[in-house]
């Protein structure tokens, strides 16, 4: 049913009419004047839109710098593996990198990601590199932080200093340069390898990656551009780190600090020869100022593919 509509000061369909004037004729409706200022407001000045640019802007930068680099996220992906056995199904791995240990950090946020990785319950844990920022000063501590958490499974050493890999195997971390092991569970194996840094100059995926054909193989490679030097060999998941995921993609410019080559790997999950390169955005920084990309920890449940 339609609304009643009540109107004041009218009565049916009576007809109003003006008043009748004698000598003179009826008045001419009052035609309003238009507006003085048109429907729509009028376009900002510069002045304005100036203002508007730096105070959006100003925003953002304070939240790059107090807010993002901070928030870590955990990222959990489900990843089909060929040949996975069915004793590796469900097989949880963690992967953090670039931590940049150093007096940048705040304290307590790297023992803070890392408890929040051990939560998630994974079987491996894999570390690909930059545990510390400028130089060996921190190599003890840094080594000392992953030991404290007990974190089990197999871990890559950085690529800044060899200090780095010594004062990790003497916490008890398996450091894998150049070289691979077998993961088993109820006789279900799994390779996982290790590949020195591209920048080192040692890098040897021959070496790393030989043999097992058949068997699936997880491999670590701090820089994703070393998949380039694969050379067809098995690699069902690569997982890199180094590029921060540009650590800055700002709004109309992109991801302002990655080269066109490293723009390719910049962050996230890519198909590549049959298997996928995952590249992290790290945990860390070596410098203080990230936007729209959040530090990760990423978590990878495997599954038999098919």
């Amino acid at each position: 049913m339609a609304p009643r509509v009540f109107a004041p000061g009218l009565a049916g369909d009576a007809d109003v009419k003006p008043p009748h004037l004698s000598h003179h004729s009826h008045a001419t409706p009052h035609r309003p004047h238009p507006p003085r200022y048109p429907d729509h407001p009028t376009a900002p000045t510069l002045r304005t839109r100036l203002a508007r640019f730096l105070g959006r802007n100003w925003a953002r930068v304070g939240y790059a710098y107090h807010v993002e680099p901070t928030w870590l996220e955990v990222n959990r992906v489900a990843l089909p593996v060929r040949d996975l056995p069915p004793a590796l199904h469900g097989l949880k791995v963690a992967h953090l990198t670039d931590f940049h240990y150093g007096k940048q950090i705040p304290p307590g946020y790297l023992e803070d990601a890392l408890e929040r990785t051990m939560a998630e319950k994974p079987d491996l844990i894999a570390l690909t590199g930059d545990f510390i920022d400028r130089g060996p000063t921190h190599v003890k501590e840094a080594a000392k932080l992953f030991s404290v958490h007990n974190a089990r499974g197999v871990r890559r050493h950085p690529e800044l200093h060899r200090a780095v890999a010594d004062a990790l195997r003497s916490e008890g971390v398996r450091v894998l340069r150049n070289e691979a092991v077998r993961v088993g569970r109820d006789g279900g194996g799994l390779i996982v390898a290790g590949v020195d840094d591209l920048w080192s100059r040692e890098s040897a995926p021959e070496a790393a990656l030989g043999g097992c054909p058949a068997t699936p193989r997880l491999v670590l490679a701090h820089n994703p551009q070393s998949v380039e030097l694969f050379g067809g060999r098995r690699a069902d998941l690569v997982l890199s780190g180094h590029t921060h995921g540009g650590q800055i993609d700002w709004p109309g410019l992109g991801r302002v600090l990655l080269g066109k080559k490293a723009k390719r790997w910049a962050a996230g999950l890519y198909p590549h020869a049959g298997g996928h390169v995952y590249v992290n955005k790290g945990v860390g920084f070596g410098w203080r100022f990230r936007f729209g990309v959040r530090p990760e920890v990423a978590v990878f449940t495997l599954n038999g593919k098919g």
